[in-house]
């Protein structure tokens, strides 16, 4: 790894080497089963690649020198860990549009929709949107599974037991968490109207916590610095700032998921509106209407058949109750707490420096 400005490159290199490996053993099974390695090398061509950075930001962090200068197992390790965390990520955005029905993702068709058009293109039997369902599941499970040998190689590599059960465990911990999480944010779609009202802001703040902010930012962190051999104390600082800016980060989403702009974020507008979402933007906006107003976003949020009025005025109701404004100072107030866990905190300057400057792009994004 030559310069960290190369970061991205390099986790792309490892992605695609890593799937040209994979497609020589499904391939020879049938020549159908291509259509898994092109969906999922279009799934992994593009995004922000935030995970990535974070597990690289967390071995700077922690190692004794310059990355260039670190053995080449270290190098291949935080490499492939880094992209193992890339396709974890996209397992997870597959089930995730899924559960979801959503029929984009960065401004292209989802999955399950991929698949399905698949079907109906090639005029096959069935239904064509109960196969791009099924497909779609088995998709998700094979970038799951192929995270964990991708991440296996790398700390292979690695050449240092301790500090691969160390960075294994710290994955292992994400990937239930998420999981957690997600089931928390379905459940809570469908069990709001029983919480009590007390109930309703720490439920939406526990969802942040384990659907997003630990796996987006907080886990990264830690696979990483696991990988450079972190200390307690640097591990500790780390985690300091990445759960704040985690939660940050998924507030941002939030309010993207309402109020964002279709022609960046690449989903419809106010998406989380049809999806039903309770995030903490609604729970907030629900403790501030009047009975009559809280009455009807309750009645309307969750209606996949929403129009462009209907989620204007939703729009306008959250915005004017403000709930948005919040959002805002519980964004900045989680920035500024990470930024100083990391304050004297025992970890290169260089890496410190590049981390205030993830925090302000992940708190500030448009998509």
């Amino acid at each position: 790894m030559a310069h960290p400005f190369r970061l991205v490159d390099l986790v792309q290199e490892r992605i695609e080497g890593f799937l040209a490996e994979r497609a020589s053993i499904l391939l020879p099974v049938s020549g159908d089963l291509d259509a898994l390695i092109g969906f999922s090398r279009r799934f992994l061509s593009g995004g922000k690649r935030f995970r990535a950075q974070f597990c690289y930001r967390g071995w700077e962090a922690v190692i004794d020198g310059e990355a260039a200068s670190m053995p080449r197992g270290s190098r291949e390790a935080i490499v492939s860990a880094a992209a193992a965390l890339e396709l974890f990520h996209a397992a997870a955005l597959v089930h995730d549009d899924l559960i979801d029905n959503s029929d984009t993702r960065r401004g292209a068709p989802s999955a399950h929709r991929l698949f399905e058009s698949e079907h109906t293109a090639s005029d096959w039997a069935g239904d064509a949107g109960a196969f791009g369902r099924s497909a779609a599941i088995l998709l998700g499970d094979l970038l799951l599974g192929w995270s964990d040998e991708l991440l296996d190689e790398g700390l292979t590599a690695l050449g240092d037991p301790e500090r691969a059960r160390a960075a294994r465990a710290a994955f292992t911990t994400m990937r239930t968490e998420v999981t957690a999480g997600q089931y928390l944010d379905i459940l809570e779609e469908q069990a709001w109207p029983v919480r009590n009202e007390a109930e309703r802001r720490d439920v939406a703040l526990r969802v942040v916590v384990y659907k997003s902010a630990k796996y987006s930012v907080e886990a990264p962190l830690a696979i990483g610095a696991a990988i450079g051999g972190a200390t307690p104390e640097q591990l500790a600082a780390l985690r300091g700032y990445g759960l704040p800016l985690g939660i940050a980060y998924q507030l941002r989403d939030d309010l993207l998921g309402v109020f964002g702009d279709p022609a960046v974020t690449g989903k419809p507008a106010g998406d989380d509106l049809r999806e039903g979402k309770r995030t903490l933007l609604i729970a907030a906006a629900r403790e501030r209407l009047p009975e009559s107003a809280r009455r009807l976003l309750d009645e309307l949020l969750g209606d996949p058949g929403l129009d462009t009025e209907q989620i204007a005025m939703l729009q306008r109701t959250i915005a004017d109750s403000g709930a948005v404004d919040e959002l805002e100072q519980m964004i900045a107030e989680r920035v500024d707490e990470a930024r100083g866990a990391l304050d004297g905190a025992p970890v290169a300057a260089s890496a410190a420096a590049s981390l205030d400057a993830l925090a302000t792009s992940v708190s500030r994004r448009s998509r």
